[in-house]
Parts: structure tokens; sequence; C-alpha cells
């Protein structure tokens, strides 16, 4: 049963599969026209993914790979894969990718009984973000992490936990941060003990197999927390700026639909607090930029959706909202 009170006289979403077909078409081509300016662009980091996908490809020697880039393999090697110019390539998968996680938590919007104009506002959020303006078109696998967690969100919220840790293992396999889903998975016992465990032994072995039996023989690196690299990161104006234009409207919409939402998004709540650890750890040790908040986005906007609403009403059950 949706679990949100309709407002403005709108009742919850009842979308056709030709309504969700306009809606994926109307995103992909939004998505495209905000990212077309700076299409398959390479820099810094982007660089170094560009590269493994060359080093799949067979174009790049392997001493010319930067670690901890090759580790974040899954969308290097799904590009590299692809036909045609690696870059175009590349640079499409990004576009599918972003086209997919508004779709995805439109979906999850309409699974929850959000208005219609809510359902298609929230892949509308994270399409139209500086984030999404400014990194997507770069050719970085972050995109490919949202995806994996905006279908974790899904699947958390809509009693699909099973959707959850496959979403956690891929998204894993995407950037090893993402193994903390699976870490939040088992902690909060949305799944048997033994099959969350499993999941998360799955990636911990992926990540272990890929460092030192796929890839072996990298550069070693190390992130070192320090104090120094915490207030150069807080001199950095670039990054000062583009923290801020990522948080510009999500974030302030989040905190204020925080109140009003309804009991089944809590569980966000705890998981928020997991997955900001380490971008703080990366603060500390590295410099940031809105990416870190971008990441979040999937998190971010179920509860941002809710501003306006009246207090909502508790759920009959979790698992009904999966029926919803």
């Amino acid at each position: 049963m949706p679990i949100f009170t309709s407002i403005a006289n709108s009742s919850p979403s009842t979308l056709l599969p030709r309504h969700w077909i306009a809606i994926v078409l109307g995103f992909a081509a939004l998505a495209l026209l905000v990212m077309a300016w700076r299409w398959g662009g390479t820099v810094e980091d982007s660089l170094a993914y560009f590269n493994t996908a060359r080093y799949l490809r067979g174009d790049l020697p392997f001493n010319e790979l930067r670690a901890p880039f090759p580790y974040r393999i899954l969308v290097p090697a799904i590009a590299a894969a692809m036909p045609g110019d690696l870059r175009n390539a590349f640079a499409a998968l990004n576009w599918l990718l972003i086209t997919g996680a508004a779709g995805v938590i439109a979906l999850t919007a309409a699974r929850l009984g959000f208005s219609r104009g809510r359902v298609i506002g929230a892949g509308l959020l994270l399409i139209v973000s500086v984030p999404t303006f400014w990194y997507a078109p770069y050719l970085l696998v972050d995109p490919g992490s949202i995806f994996a967690r905006a279908v974790f969100v899904l699947g958390i919220l809509t009693g699909q936990p099973w959707l959850a840790a496959a979403a956690g293992i891929v998204g894993t396999a995407a950037r090893e941060e993402n193994i903390l889903l699976l870490v939040w998975l088992l902690a909060m016992r949305r799944l048997p003990f033994a099959a969350a465990l499993g999941a998360l032994a799955l990636a911990a072995g992926w990540i272990v197999a890929l460092r030192w039996w796929l890839l072996p023989g990298l550069p070693s690196y190390t992130w070192t927390p320090s104090l120094h690299s915490l207030l150069a990161a807080l001199g950095d104006v670039r990054s000062l700026a583009s923290l801020a234009t990522a948080a510009l409207l999500v974030v302030p919409l989040a905190l204020l639909g925080r109140r009003h939402a309804a009991a089944q998004l809590r569980p966000l709540n705890s998981l928020l607090l997991l997955m900001i650890l380490p971008p703080l750890y990366a603060a500390l040790s590295v410099r940031i930029d809105g990416r870190i908040i971008w990441s979040l986005y999937p998190m971010l906007i179920p509860f941002a959706l809710c501003v306006g609403l009246p207090r909502a009403a508790q759920p009959a059950a979790p698992a009904s909202a999966a029926h919803a």
C-alpha cells in the first residue's frame, strides 16, 4: 500500500508501462542534453579509468595503470567490451547509467506512493544537478556506483532485500566502498544472517581476487589521514565550490523533507551515516569534491521528495510496499 499521502488533490501515482517508457525516454533525452557538452572528457581520475579500459582492450601496457583506479574495474570493463570508439562507448555507458539511476529512483518513489509529479521529480533531481552536468560526462565510474546505490535503496525501501544484496555486490565491483552497503545489510538483519554474510564474503573475495590475482603487482598506494590534508581541502576554493554546488538543492530539500518522512524511510538515516564515512576518510587523506555528495543522492532524494507533505502515516507492513 502507498505509505505517503497525496497533496494538491493529486492521487498516488498509477503509471502504466507506456508511461514508464515515456518517462525513461524523457530522462534519457534530458541526461544526454546535460552531458553532451563534456562528452567523453578525461582529466585526473577519469584518465586513469579510461586507461584501465584501454588496458582491457589491449591498447595499453599493464605498467601504465595507476592504483587504486583499476580496482574499480566493472564500468571500464563494460565500456571496453562495447563496440566502437572506446571514448564514445565509455561516455555512452555513463549516460545509460545516469538514465537508469534516474529511472530507478523514480520507480522507488512510485512504489512508495508519491504522486506522479514527485515520481518524475525524483529522477529530475538526479539529472538536473551540477554533479551530473559537471562530472557525469567525464569517463568516471561514479555513474555505475550511483546506479547500484539507487537499486540498493529500491530494494531496501520496497521490501526486496535480495535485490539490495545483488546491488551491493555489483556496486562493490564498481567502487570498493560500496561493500559497506552489504555491511549495513548484515548489521540491520534485512536478510537471514547466513545469506547476508555470504553476500559480504562474496564481495570481499572479489576485492581480494582483483588485487592479488587478476591485477597483481600494481604500485602500492596509501591514504594516510592527516590534519594537513584536511586543512588543505578546506582551503581549496575549487573543492569547496564543488561541494557547495553539489549540495545546493538536494541536501537542503532532504533536510527539510526528513521531518515529514514516514517510518519506512528511517533505514536511510543509518545508511547515510555509514556511507558518508568513506568521503570523510578521503577528506582527511586526499582532496575532495562534489562527487562525495553526488554519491549520496540515491539516499537523499527520497527524503527530498517529502518536502511539503503532511507527516506520513505508518505503513501496514514493510513488505507491503513491495506491492504498492
